[in-house]
């Protein structure tokens, strides 16, 4: 029996016994104790190996997770067993989680009525896109009687990619088009303006534009009545995602890259859901993916697989070639949504040219990232030592060369995001909706 365990109270009947017989040999008068004990340790054993085993599929499990996971997100696993048994069966669950994980907690103990179903809940956080390797389930069932166990094994060598953020891709899809959502800094911005696309008459409500009163509607009805306009559509947006070597940096054990991904999913959801036609361009030292925009709904998947597959190297950007690329194969206007970093103030400088190019034929948005860690040791770390005041000074220097930064870009007309990567969903969203309600786009 290959899949047979003892229990620990195998092994403690089993020593008391021997002790037994040691003191039996000392008085031969009590000999008849522990061959009594022993006959019934061995009847016991017996009847919870019987009990064991006379059920040929005593439990059964399953591990129920989605077809895939999300990177940098808690991803809920849940294992389902059930329970032939005619009586409770105590369990204990191992998962051997991808290797990726180095996770060694996932073992787990519960009881199973007979006849019953129970689950057993748990989360793991990818933190790099791929395919993961979900091994055996294992199950090791408590005989009725404790002193053996009996091993069960189901799902061996089941396959699992990790794509880009799923899971926030829906999230932020849900709270882009509510009315109000302050709890996680989305924006209800006030409309500057109206664009051209005219929707409907409607009767005035407070808090409506008094310049959107139609006069002649207003004369026929004797009420006021507003025309009502909606966002243009169709408009082209792009993410462009640098895969340079300073997108490589890391936060909250993820590169910056794959915060960028995220967003750029995220975002190519929501504008689809705007009716707005999103396209795609990654690159670093060349061009290296591009998807013309549409906003079909195979069009997030083509992006969502471009997106799985995207990886970042040691080589430097080359923005020269971005800015002919672009210039040879985007010819309309469009919002160009730029994930990048810079090291320092210079090394945008070196760029700026290009930047300024990209932007006098489109709206472009450069979105790049604090150094979080560092600002954070600056503000919250007292400087005692020599070391905490070099770490200081040096964490104010980044800080204050990433706002000079943005002062740079602004000057030249462009537009910027400067943000921490774990904002950087929320403060993308709030810049997309400013432009399209300014109709700047």
């Amino acid at each position: 029996m290959k899949n047979l365990f003892l229990t620990n109270n195998f092994f403690i009947a089993l020593i008391i016994i021997i002790v037994l017989f040691v003191l039996a040999y000392i008085f031969p008068a009590i000999m008849f104790v522990p061959q009594l004990l022993l006959f019934a340790f061995v009847c016991v054993f017996i009847a919870d190996l019987i009990l064991l085993f006379n059920v040929e599929k005593g439990i059964t499990a399953k591990r129920n997770l989605s077809e895939k996971l999300s990177v940098g997100d808690e991803n809920k696993i849940a294992l389902k067993l059930k329970n032939f048994y005619k009586f409770p069966a105590k369990v204990e669950v191992i998962d051997e989680v991808p290797i990726q994980f180095q996770v060694r907690d996932t073992q787990f103990e519960t009881t199973v009525q007979p006849l019953k179903e129970s689950s057993i809940n748990y989360t793991l956080r990818p933190v790099k896109r791929g395919n993961y390797i979900f091994n055996c389930i294992n199950v090791f069932v408590t005989g009725k009687l404790q002193l053996a166990k009996r091993k069960f094994v189901f799902e061996a060598n089941r396959a699992i990619p990790v794509y880009p953020s799923i899971i926030q891709m829906h999230k932020y899809e849900l709270l882009a088009f509510v009315k109000q959502s302050p709890e996680l800094g989305l924006k209800k911005l006030r409309r500057i303006g109206v664009s051209s696309e005219f929707e409907q008459i409607k009767e005035y409500a407070i808090g409506n534009d008094i310049r959107t009163i139609n006069w002649k509607a207003t004369a026929r009805k004797n009420q006021l009545m507003v025309n009502q306009y909606e966002d243009e559509k169709s408009q082209h947006i792009y993410n462009f995602l640098d895969k340079g070597r300073l997108m490589r940096s890391p936060f909250n054990e993820m590169t910056l890259l794959d915060y960028a991904i995220n967003t750029s999913l995220v975002m190519s959801n929501i504008i689809i859901k705007k009716q707005d036609k999103i396209g795609y361009l990654s690159f670093n030292h060349k061009v290296n993916n591009f998807i013309k925009p549409d906003n079909k709904p195979k069009q997030l998947k083509l992006i969502l697989e471009t997106l799985y597959k995207e990886e970042t190297n040691f080589l430097e950007s080359n923005f020269s070639k971005l800015y002919a690329f672009t210039r040879r194969n985007i010819k309309r206007r469009s919002l160009l949504m730029f994930y990048t970093n810079f090291s320092s103030l210079n090394s945008m400088k070196r760029q700026l040219p290009y930047l300024r190019l990209l932007n006098k034929q489109h709206l472009l948005v450069v979105i790049f990232f604090k150094n979080a860690e560092l600002e954070h040791t600056a503000l919250t770390k007292k400087a005692k030592t020599l070391e905490d005041i070099y770490l200081n000074t040096i964490a104010e220097k980044f800080g204050y060369e990433k706002r000079q930064i943005v002062k740079e870009l602004n000057k030249n007309g462009i537009q910027t995001i400067l943000t921490t990567p774990e904002n950087l969903n929320i403060n993308t969203i709030n810049k997309y909706l400013e432009l399209k309600g300014r109709g700047m786009i």
